[in-house]
């Protein structure tokens, strides 16, 4: 049976006992009659406790659930925190309060602890940032170890696209990452359904992203926190990460480019891993000289195309004759694209 057939039931006789005491009294005078007056007010009892319960109580704590259930717990916490801060402050205040003339002072320690209370909480969960990083401060003091700034209280959003990809990993690895990477179950449950998929090229990257997922675990330089957080009446992943990374103040780590405009377009920063490799791409100048190897022709006659380590690609001038060897070329101009950065070279005369 579900919770609201059974408040619905225990309503129903709750308020027919309050329906036929109420008829009972309002036919008191009536002799004979009050029968029935029981009867009509106990019925009438009967189908409020029968329709209202749910109303009254199962739905306000299912609401309550889904309210909670977006927030994060550095939020709840902060504003338990704040709430009991409020309180003391309110309780300080109150009996001061209560010694002005009446009924002020009857009826200022009680608004006193509704406003305290209130400012209390606002004022911790919007400052929750800053009072986690203090804590982990003064903690990391107390302890006598330097401040771990590795694993601040910046919070990172993880994108499906970008566990599959891979580089994420390597990225945390490095320390370039402070904070925890939090990655919500929608997301967990869209790379097993990817992982589960019968075309074998999604399968072996949602099994890529997996292990990618077992690598950011097992990691030191990084915290990796899978939530059960979700949004109510959203379906699409993408659009829960957007509605979740502006509740939690937090960013987005992807590389998928229409979750990259749908963020910006509302105010939600992004962490773009495809920006990030075409910014960390070694800087050349017209004029330079390096060495590369040719390895397959252009598109244009005699030209020829080969690729620096980081993958910049580059095409030589009359490089068709040198195939599958390493040559010297000068730079002449460097094109910056939205598929990344391409230089144009020709061979050293």
């Amino acid at each position: 049976m579900s919770a609201d057939f059974i408040a619905r039931l225990i309503g129903m006789v709750v308020f027919a006992l309050l329906g036929v005491y109420g008829g009972s009294w309002l036919g008191r005078d009536l002799g004979e009659q009050q029968m029935i007056y029981i009867f009509v007010v106990g019925l009438i009892g009967v189908l409020f406790g029968l329709v209202m319960t749910p109303y009254l109580t199962t739905r306000p704590v299912r609401a309550l659930h889904a309210v909670l259930g977006k927030q994060s717990a550095g939020t709840l916490f902060s504003g338990l925190i704040g709430l009991l801060a409020g309180l003391v402050f309110a309780a300080l205040l109150a009996f001061p309060l209560s010694l002005l003339p009446s009924p002020v002072g009857e009826v200022l320690p009680f608004v006193g602890v509704l406003i305290f209370g209130y400012f209390g909480v606002a004022l911790f969960v919007m400052r929750q940032n800053d009072i986690a990083n203090l804590l982990g401060v003064v903690t990391s003091q107390r302890e006598g170890a330097a401040p771990n700034w590795s694993q601040s209280n910046r919070t990172i959003l993880l994108d499906t696209s970008v566990i599959i990809d891979g580089r994420v990993a390597d990225i945390a690895k490095t320390g370039f990452l402070p904070g925890t990477l939090l990655i919500p179950r929608f997301v967990l449950n869209e790379l097993q359904y990817v992982a589960d998929s019968p075309d074998s090229l999604r399968r072996a990257r949602g099994r890529r992203g997996m292990e990618v997922l077992s690598e950011l675990q097992k990691a030191s330089a990084v915290v990796v926190r899978i939530s059960d957080i979700d949004v109510e009446g959203v379906r699409e992943v993408d659009d829960k990460l957007v509605i979740l990374a502006r509740q939690m103040k937090c960013p987005i780590l992807t590389n998928d480019y229409n979750l990259n405009r749908i963020a910006e377009l509302q105010g939600v920063p992004i962490l773009n891993i495809n920006e990030l490799a075409n910014a960390v791409k070694s800087v050349v100048l017209p004029g330079e000289v390096f060495s590369v190897n040719v390895i397959q022709e252009g598109k244009e006659a005699n030209q020829g195309v080969g690729y620096l380590e980081d993958g910049t690609m580059v095409v030589v001038e009359n490089g068709n004759k040198y195939l599958n060897r390493e040559v010297n070329v000068t730079v002449t101009k460097v094109l910056q694209t939205a598929a990344g950065r391409m230089i144009f070279a020709r061979p050293e005369s």
